[in-house]
Parts: structure tokens; C-alpha cells; sequence
């Protein structure tokens, strides 16, 4: 089936369109995230811990339609409660100003740029999604790191499925004793527990090693631990796809055995395989996450909607500060319209599963 056709299909299911769109949208911010967020990956005032969101106002003391504006936070020690709390510092108005000059950085890494969607007048603080311990701004953090969560599953797809593609054509059209072997190495793999190995995978690796080192090993690692069960349904359905007409065409004529798997066979597991990539990609992203909650995979100062989410673990930051749950709700989000997506795509390429 064309791509056109299954996109015209997909976009026909009202819940795969929503999905379509909320992907669309998140992976929109992120290609602009130097340029939507305020604030640059490595800005922090530790004077500004937990400051809660900013609020913004359109109308002013008097009553009267105002350009919009906000107030910066003070911070108060309560001796009564022992408790650091912030108030509105009134006496004076930040006007909130858009498409203006900012905290210069580099778009994509390579253009200098200054000019941000908004910034604050000279002074002022603007944080839409409040600031994390070391009064980082959560909103500018959640665009720089979902580009990281949301990217390593298909990093690591590019690494696995031309792997899982390879091993299981050679193993299916083959056959006997290679098939044999070949399977029982990827039962092997496939029976180790994967996110222990992940686990302990990446904590052995160097700890002086860069956040983008880390995040190109983890990748590997994910690719390397998921190519298993993949050669495995790829080399069911070599065998049945092996004996069709075209392929004993192909061998008649003299063609060599790895130009009939590459040209001939894999190809007809398209289908299979487009479904498994969309499949895929949620695993990843909460592998990449949970490895980052619990400290093993991208490291702080870098962000990652898993090492985001860590704050949230405490009680008193789920009771006082929800503003840090926003990594996890953008994590469920985009697993959700992942799976919605890949459910969608296999009852359109195989309709029978649609009837079972």
C-alpha cells in the first residue's frame, strides 16, 4: 500500500489525527526551541529556587485593557512555618515583549541568533512553568530536553532495524543449521532481562564522559539489546515469503543470495516494519527516561524529561510544587499518540487484526 494512501487512511481515524497533531506540535517546539524559550539551556538563578509560574496580566490595577505584563517574585522567610515562600513584587511592571532581542544562542547549534518569541523588559523574570532547585526555568528545560527524549527512539530504530532486517533475512532465507544457530544466539539475547542490562550497562559506563557521549552510548545500547525480537518476526516471515514465485525467478536467473534477501524479501516486510517503528518508539522514549530518572543515563546540567522528573519524586514537591510533574505528563502524552499512531497504522496494513 503507497504511503500516500495509508497517511489518507490514518488521517480518517479521529483519534490518530488528534495523535498526529499533538506529535506535530511537540516536535514543532522543539525544532524551534532556542527560539520559543526564554531562557537559554544554561541559564540558572539559584536565588530563584521553586519560584512557582508566573503570572501574566492583561488588565491592569485600574481596570483597563493592558499590554501584557508581570510581576517579579520575592522571596520571604516564614519563621513561623519555616518555609521560604514568594510574593508579587508590585512596585514595578515588567512588560512582556515578543520577538525581541534575548540571551543570544545558537540555532540548531550552528546559526547565531538573539531574538526570542518573548522576553521581559531589563530586570524582569518571566517563568511559565516555574523554576526547578537551582531556578532553572522548567519551560525553557522541558524544550531542550524533550529534544533528546523524543529523538533517541528513532536514533536508536536507525541502528536496530537494519540489524534485525539483515539477521533475520539471512536467517530465514537460509534456513537448517544456520537458522538454527542464528535463532538460538537471539533467544539468548531476547531471554536477558533488557532494562536490567540497561541498567547495568550504563552505569559502568565513564563518569567523565559528556551528556552527548552518554546519549550516543545509550543509544547503542537500546539498539543493541532490541534487535532480537525483531530478527526474530522478520525471519518468520522470510520463510513463507522465500518460496513465493518471484524469489525462485530471482534464483533461476542467477542472482546472488544476498541481492535476493536485500531486493527481493525484505522488501515485502514493509509493512510489518513501519508498524514495529511506531510501536518502538514509546519503549524507548520511557527507557530513556526511566534510565535518566534514576541518574544513569543523561546527566544534570543537561536536561531530559526523565532526569526533569526526578524532582517529582519527593512528596512535598507533588503537594507544593506540581509545575515539575510537567516532564511526566509530556512523556504520557507522547507514548500515548505514539501507540495510538502504531495501533492505527497495523489495522490499515493488516486488516485482519483489526477484525480478530
Amino acid at each position: 500500500m503507497m504511503v500516500k494512501e495509508v497517511f489518507k487512511q490514518l488521517w480518517k481515524d479521529k483519534f490518530a489525527r488528534v495523535a498526529l497533531f499533538v506529535l506535530g506540535i511537540i516536535y514543532l517546539l522543539l525544532f524551534f526551541a532556542d527560539f520559543i524559550a526564554p531562557y537559554t539551556k544554561d541559564f540558572s538563578d539559584r536565588t530563584m529556587a521553586y519560584v512557582p509560574p508566573s503570572k501574566i496580566f492583561t488588565i491592569d490595577e485600574n481596570g483597563k485593557l493592558s499590554r501584557p505584563y508581570t510581576y517579579n517574585y520575592i522571596r520571604e522567610f516564614d519563621d513561623n512555618t519555616l518555609e521560604i515562600k514568594y510574593k508579587f513584587d508590585r512596585s514595578k511592571k515588567h512588560y512582556i515583549k515578543f520577538f525581541t532581542k534575548g540571551e543570544p544562542y545558537k540555532f540548531l547549534g550552528l546559526i547565531p541568533a538573539k531574538i526570542h518569541l518573548f522576553t521581559t523588559d531589563k530586570g524582569g523574570r518571566i517563568y511559565l512553568l516555574g523554576t526547578d532547585i537551582n531556578g532553572r526555568d522548567v519551560f525553557s528545560r522541558l524544550l531542550f530536553g524533550g529534544r533528546i527524549s523524543m529523538t533517541i527512539g528513532f536514533l536508536a530504530l536507525f541502528v536496530l532495524f537494519p540489524i534485525g532486517l539483515l539477521y533475520g533475512g539471512i536467517s530465514g532465507y537460509f534456513g537448517g543449521k544456520v537458522d538454527t544457530l542464528m535463532m538460538r544466539f537471539a533467544e539468548a539475547i531476547m531471554s536477558i532481562p533488557s532494562f536490567y542490562l540497561l541498567i547495568i550497562l550504563a552505569s559502568i559506563l565513564p563518569p567523565g564522559m559528556t551528556s552527548t557521549q552518554r546519549f550516543l552510548l545509550i543509544v547503542i545500547i537500546l539498539a543493541l539489546i532490541g534487535w532480537a525480537g525483531f530478527a526474530r518476526v522478520v525471519r518468520g516471515m522470510v520463510l513463507s515469503i522465500k518460496n513465493q514465485e518471484y524469489v525462485q525467478a530471482a534464483q533461476s536467473i542467477g542472482a546472488s543470495k544476498f541481492r535476493i534477501i536485500v531486493k527481493h524479501i525484505l522488501p515485502q516486510t514493509t509493512s510489518f516494519v513501519i508498524v514495529a517503528m511506531t510501536l518502538s518508539v514509546p519503549s524507548y522514549i520511557l527507557s530513556e527516561s526511566g534510565l535518566s530518572f534514576i541518574g544513569l543515563g543523561i546527566q544534570q546540567p543537561d536536561a531530559s524529561w526523565g532526569n526533569m522528573l526526578k524532582e517529582a519524586q519527593e512528596f512535598t514537591n507533588i503537594i507544593y510544587r506540581p509545575w515539575l510533574l510537567t516532564p511526566g505528563i509530556l512523556i504520557f502524552i507522547s507514548v500515548l499518540a505514539f501507540n495510538l499512531i502504531g495501533d492505527t497504522i497495523r489495522d490499515i496494513l493488516d486488516p485482519q487484526s483489526k477484525v480478530r
